[in-house]
Formats: structure tokens, sequence, C-alpha cells
């Protein structure tokens, strides 16, 4: 009689535990990154009447008595399944598709979430607003000029330094794609003003000494007399400015004279060779390159200060090739610069995260730079992590080591910008748990109460 009452009892105790973890789920139901719970039971101890008998040759086997003493708690597991993403548009909120979590840092304790609703503070670290943590990755290194970015070192606090300078770069290669019109004709020695400049076509682009300061590159283009596939290409830097800047080209730097040199093509209108000012002639296979050096005015040194000398290397393309190559075709001339790498200071005005967590720094002037990438931690045993409060997780003896390392690697998911993960708890779920948890917290207390009447009317026999 009294084991049906302990039976009870621990079947109310434990359906209460089931409500408690289903009730915890439906108040997360819009907690960003919130991953539910789920209560597992298991039957309890049994007390054995008799034991099992195996078969005779008189008689068959006799199976075991036993009476079960209620259940208990088997689990309460954590269900890492995906959460929905919904759109934010912030552009420091990220989101997991996937596995993984994002590593954060507490002082020298290590936490793990989903939930992605990250900021800047006041000194540009990218962290959890609501608590301050600090979201870890790595941050890249300038060597040299080159942003260089080793995923494979320890953790730091990543920093985007938003209003920081871009140093002004000098321009060091520009690259050339325009067409020259075969059908411009040969211009005769001693002709007029007007006919030189009908015969002749001018590419003009803007380039960058190591000041940030624009000056405008021309480079003119004049058919040769008697030569059918050669031009005469004139380069001037800042034509039109009051004080010279000298510009001078060659193939060997060391060896610059002249402002001019013949550009050939083979009768197909593509590049074949170049021919500098003192007649040393290019190969005539791969990117054929003119150096060109110019005068820039140093600052630095006061009025009537000594000038700078800055060059750069003039391509025109790749000899045989049409593409992004000066060519020469009975097509109309174009005009086209597809790219120089100078620039001048610039600002940090915005940033971007992309699927593989890099951060990229953009700037006023146009350039970008890698900033860094975001870490992500997995686990072997993802439900071993023990839920520390505020969406976080932390290592336990059973999750096994974090693996870190970037989006995308050993099974990591990949990020979403602009987005967060919303809860995984799905209420029409929820409700129907309640149900069967009520029902069976009702049917455990009917066991108590007709175990009770039972025992009164044990009491009364006596009357």
């Amino acid at each position: 009689m009294m084991r049906s009452l302990y039976s009870g009892v621990a079947g109310l105790q434990n359906h209460q535990v089931r409500m408690d973890v289903l009730g915890n789920n439906i108040a997360n139901v819009n907690t960003t990154g919130f991953k539910k719970g789920r209560a597992n039971f298991q039957d309890l101890l049994y007390q054995q009447m008799s034991g099992a008998a195996k078969p005779t040759e008189e008689v068959g086997g006799i199976n075991p008595k036993e009476i079960g003493l209620g259940m208990s708690i088997a689990s309460i597991d954590t269900i890492h399944t995906q959460g929905s993403l919904q759109t934010t548009g912030v552009m420091t909120d990220l989101a997991i598709q996937g596995s993984g979590f994002f590593v954060l840092a507490k002082g020298d304790a290590t936490l793990y979430t989903r939930a992605g609703a990250f900021g800047l503070d006041a000194e540009g670290r990218l962290v959890n607003p609501g608590n301050g943590l600090r979201v870890q990755g790595w941050n890249a290194e300038v060597i040299n000029g080159v942003e260089v970015l080793n995923t494979s070192g320890a953790l730091e606090d990543l920093v985007i330094p938003v209003g920081s300078k871009d140093p002004a770069r000098a321009t060091e290669q520009v690259f050339m794609a325009c067409n020259l019109d075969k059908r411009i004709p040969e211009i005769p020695e001693g002709a007029a003003a007007e006919t030189v400049r009908q015969g002749t076509w001018r590419v003009e682009e803007k380039i960058y000494d190591s000041f940030g300061t624009e000056h405008t590159l021309r480079v003119e283009f004049t058919r040769v007399a008697g030569q059918p596939n050669q031009w005469q290409a004139t380069v001037s830097v800042d034509p039109e400015a009051a004080a010279a800047t000298n510009a001078a080209v060659g193939l060997d730097p060391a060896a610059l004279e002249g402002n001019t040199f013949i550009v050939e093509f083979d009768n197909l209108g593509t590049l074949r060779r170049l021919t500098d000012g003192q007649g040393n002639p290019s190969g005539e296979e791969g990117l054929l390159a003119m150096n060109v050096a110019f005068d820039v005015a140093d600052t630095t040194a006061g009025e009537g200060g000594e000038q700078v000398r800055q060059t750069f290397a003039l391509n025109l393309g790749v000899a045989g090739s049409v593409r992004n190559t000066v060519t020469q075709f009975a097509e109309a001339s174009s005009t086209k610069v597809f790219e120089q790498d100078g620039y001048g200071m610039g600002y940090l005005e915005n940033f971007k995260i992309d699927q593989s967590g890099m951060i990229t720094a953009v700037y006023s002037n146009g350039s970008t730079r890698t900033l860094g990438q975001v870490a992500l931690a997995t686990f072997t045993n993802p439900n071993g992590l023990e839920k520390s409060g505020e969406t976080n997780f932390v290592a336990s003896n059973n999750s096994g080591m974090a693996n870190i390392g970037p989006s995308g690697i050993a099974g990591k998911g990949k990020l979403i910008a602009g987005a967060l993960e919303m809860s995984n708890v799905d209420l029409a779920e929820q409700f129907t748990d309640m149900i069967v948890t009520q029902r069976g917290f009702q049917a455990n207390s009917k066991t108590i109460q007709t175990s009770d009447q039972m025992l009164q009317e044990l009491m009364t026999l006596k009357r």
C-alpha cells in the first residue's frame, strides 16, 4: 500500500520538474540564440517478489515478479537544433547557419553562445552590448604593407577602429587596355598642328604620389610614319601645371631618359613589343611595361626644397593577348586605364562581415582592408555544455575541448551578417507537452488519492 504512495509522490515531483523545463522554454520563446530543453524520464528501482526460474523437464520457466518503486529524471537535454534566422539589417548582428558557437571572453573566462546580437564599445571592440563580453577572433597584422591574418594564432579581442586613418599610397602600377584605331592616318613630317592633333589619341588617368596628392598622367599615341604597326607614345605628368614634373620613361628603371617610347603590334592587332627612347627593345612574351618617373615637390623641405623622384610601372598588357591589353584594331580608339593602385589618405567609414566571418574595412578613399576574422567553436558533445545564463555556455568534462577555427572549416557553419538566430522553441510542441505533463501530474495525484482511500478503508476494519 505504501509503495504506490511513494510512486505517486515521485511522479508528482518529476512531472513538476518537466513542467519547470517547459515553462523555461516558453519564457524564452523570443530569446535570441536560445536552445530549448527536454526532460526525459526513466523508471526507478524495483522490488523483487520472486526471481526467475529456468525450464525443467517437468515444467517451463518462470518469470520474475517485480514491483516498481516509481520514476525519476533520466536527463534534461539541451536541443541544439537550428533556429530560424531573422533579418535585422544591423551590420554587427551575426547568425550561425550550421554548427558552432561564438567565442566570448570575460577576463580569463571563456564562454560560448549562439546569440550574435553584437555591437561596438567605446574602444571599437566587438562585444555583446548586454553584458560587455568581448567577441574573440583574430586581428590582421600589417607586414610590409600587406594584411596578414593568422587564424592559427591565439584568440584576441576583435577591434574595429571606426574613424581611423588609412595612409596615402603612391601609385606603383598603372594598367592600360585601350584600343588604337588602325584607320588613323600617319602624320607626315612637318604636318600642321591641327593634323597632328587629329592623328593623336590621348589617354589620361589620375595617379597619386606618396603624400596622397593627385596628379594627371597623360599618354598620347601617334602613328609612326612608314610603320603601319607602330605608335609613338609620349608620357607626361601634370602637363598643365606651372612647374614641370620632368617625366621620363625607359625599360631600365636606373636609366630613364626622354618621355617617349614605341609601341609595336603584330599583324593580328595584338601587342608585340615595346622600345624605349634609347632604342632598347622589350621581350615579346608576358607582361610588357615601361617605367615612368616624375618629380614630386618635397613639402617637408620648405620653399625651394629639392624634388622627390617617384617611379611607377606603366603596364600595356600581355603580348599576343586582347584581354586588358592595348590593341590595334580597325575600330574607334578607346580610352581605358582599368586599374591603378594609388590613393590618397582616407578614414574608415564602414565595414562588412562576410560568410567566413572576415571583417573588411571600407575607407573614404575607396580602399579596403582586412581587419580580422570571427572565431567559431565546435564540440564533440555540445549537449555536454553547461548553461551559465545570459544565453551562454561553458565547457564541461563531458563536452570535450573546444575546437576553435574559422567558419566553414572542420564542420563549422557559415556566418550570416545582418541577421540573428531566433529561439528554437516550438510553441505548438511545448503546449502539447504541457497537456501531457499536466495529465501525468493529475494521474499521479489520483494514485496518491486512491491509495489514501484504501488506507482509510483499512483503518475502518476495526469498527
